[in-house]
C-alpha cells in the first residue's frame, strides 16, 4: 500500500516539475536578449571655435544709376541696346543726327523732287550732296560699366538736347541690401565679413559698409548694406536672397555632430545620450550654434571627456548596455 501512495505521489508531481523547468527555460533566453548589447556609433565631444553670425534677407541693388542723354536736339537714327543688356564706358550704343542737318538734307530732297528743268535738277542734286557731307552726325557712347535698366527713347524718335535715352546701373556701385532684425542691428558692425547666397549663383564673400538710416515698422527690421567683389558686379540688380554677418566668434565651444542631439518636440527637452561604462545615459543639454555639421552644446555633465551617441540612439532606454564604435 505504501509503495503504491508513493508512486502514486511521483507521478502526481511530475507535470508540476516540468512546468517549473519549462518555465526557468523560457525566462534564460529572455534575460539573454536583454542583456545584449546594442549596437551603436559613438563620438567624442570636443571643443571647436565657432562664429556668431546673425543674417536676414535682401537683395542686389545699385547706388548709382547713370543716364545718358542726348547732346542736342536731333532724331535718335540708330539705338543698338535694349533693357537689361551689359554695356561698358565707351561702348557705342546708338547714333543722333542734328536737327538742322536733317532739315537741310529734307529740304534738298525737296527741291530735287520738285525740280523742272535739267539746270533745277543739276542745282537740286548739288544741294542734296552738300547737305550729305554736312550732317551732323553724333555717336552715343555708354557712360559707365553695367546693365542697361531701361530706356526712354526708341530708335527713328525725335529727341531733344539733354534728354534721356537710356539709363545704366553702373557696376562698381553694386552692393546687397539685407533686411536685419531690429535687435540685431546694435552688433553689426562696418568691415564685419559677411556672405550672400543667392539662388543659382555661388556664395558671394562681402564686407558690412553701413547701416542704412531709416527702419521698416512692418516687421523692425533695418536695411545693412553689404559691399560685394568685383566679379559680383556682374549680378542683376534686384535679385532676392539671404547675407549672413559674422559679429563674434567662441573660439572654444563644446560641440558634437548634429545626429547626435535628439529634440523631444512635445517636451522641448534637447538630450544626448552618453556612454559610460557600457551603458546609455540620457542627458539634458542646451543646444547653441550650429556650424559645418557640429552643434554647440552645454550642460552640468558635459565635458571634453563626453562620448556621445550619434547612431542607434533611438528608443534607446536609460542604462542600457551598448556596444560602441567610431
Amino acid at each position: 500500500m505504501r509503495r503504491a501512495a508513493a508512486a502514486a505521489l511521483a507521478v502526481a508531481l511530475l507535470p508540476a516539475c516540468r512546468a517549473r523547468e519549462s518555465g526557468a527555460a523560457a525566462q534564460a533566453p529572455a534575460a539573454s536578449v536583454a542583456d545584449t548589447p546594442t549596437q551603436v556609433v559613438v563620438a567624442a565631444v570636443r571643443r571647436m571655435a565657432l562664429a556668431e553670425a546673425v543674417s536676414g534677407p535682401g537683395r542686389t541693388a545699385a547706388l548709382s544709376q547713370q543716364k545718358v542723354r542726348a547732346p542736342f536736339a536731333g532724331t535718335l537714327v540708330e539705338l543698338k541696346v535694349a533693357d537689361g543688356d551689359a554695356v561698358t564706358r565707351g561702348q557705342a550704343i546708338g547714333t543722333i543726327v542734328s536737327r538742322e542737318s536733317e532739315a537741310a538734307l529734307a529740304g534738298a530732297r525737296e527741291m530735287l523732287r520738285e525740280a523742272q528743268t535739267a539746270g533745277q535738277k543739276a542745282d537740286a542734286e548739288r544741294a542734296v550732296a552738300l547737305a550729305e557731307r554736312s550732317v551732323v552726325r553724333k555717336v552715343i557712347l555708354a557712360s559707365a560699366d553695367g546693365p542697361v535698366l531701361s530706356h526712354a527713347s526708341a530708335s527713328g524718335d525725335r529727341v531733344s538736347e539733354d534728354q534721356e535715352i537710356i539709363t545704366i546701373a553702373e557696376a562698381a556701385s553694386f552692393v546687397f541690401l539685407a533686411d536685419m532684425p531690429q535687435n540685431d542691428l546694435a552688433r553689426i558692425r562696418p568691415g564685419q565679413p559677411a556672405q550672400v547666397d543667392i539662388g543659382g549663383h555661388a556664395p558671394i564673400a562681402g564686407a558690412v559698409h553701413s547701416i542704412l538710416p531709416g527702419a521698416n515698422a512692418a516687421d523692425f527690421t533695418g536695411s545693412v548694406r553689404i559691399d560685394l567683389p568685383h566679379p559680383a558686379q556682374r549680378l542683376t540688380i534686384g535679385l532676392f536672397g539671404n547675407a549672413r554677418v559674422t559679429v563674434g566668434t567662441r573660439p572654444a565651444a563644446l560641440v558634437v555632430p548634429d545626429a547626435a542631439v535628439v529634440r523631444d518636440d512635445v517636451s522641448g527637452v534637447t538630450r544626448v545620450a552618453a556612454v559610460a561604462g557600457g551603458r546609455a545615459h540620457w542627458l539634458t543639454v542646451t543646444p547653441g550654434l550650429k556650424q559645418n555639421g557640429m552643434t554647440e552644446i552645454s550642460g552640468s555633465d558635459i565635458a571634453e571627456t563626453t562620448t556621445v551617441i550619434v547612431s542607434g540612439m533611438v528608443g534607446l532606454p536609460e542604462g542600457k548596455s551598448v556596444s560602441a564604435s567610431k
